[in-house]
């Protein structure tokens, strides 16, 4: 269900997203209003789920995490069990930062991200040891072009 925004809760959404961490007088004076119509309209927008939460985007790099690897899986599994089973699987993984259901010839796409290819080879020995997959096939990002949060409003 979407929620109906006018064109100043775009403005309030559109500077969150590029920096949340901005004070209501900043976000007030970039959009042309003042704080309490702003602060009222984010509570409204977070009690309507527009606005989910609230983080911080850290740098990989900085942290030693220098390999992203997109995950292609084809399973001959459908049955529930195993799709309970599989999603348990990913959601318990950290380096799992993405994970699709795919229409199509490949089941689940995961975007994982690791230190290097010896982790990446770790975490996949992991996944095959707890649950059956038919085709892994495993590309490797020589170079990330554009990386964003923040949706189109």
């Amino acid at each position: 269900m979407s929620v109906r925004l006018d064109a100043l809760d775009r403005k309030i959404l559109a500077e969150l997203q590029e920096d949340a961490s901005q004070s209501l007088d900043d976000i007030a004076g970039k959009v042309g209003s003042s704080k309490t119509p702003v602060w009222n309209r984010i509570r409204k927008l977070r009690e309507a789920g527009v606005i989910r939460r609230q983080t911080v985007i850290l740098d990989p790099e900085a942290l030693g995490i220098d390999a992203c690897f997109f995950v292609l899986i084809r399973t001959s599994e459908h049955e529930k069990d195993w799709q309970q089973a599989f999603l348990k699987a990913l959601r318990e993984r950290p380096e799992v930062l993405e994970a699709h259901r795919l229409a199509g010839d490949i089941d689940y796409i995961l975007k994982v991200c690791v230190p290097n290819a010896r982790a990446y080879d770790t975490f996949y020995q992991a996944l095959i040891a707890e649950v059956k997959i038919h085709n892994v096939t495993a590309l490797l990002s020589m170079e990330q072009i554009k990386a964003t949060t923040a949706l189109p409003v």
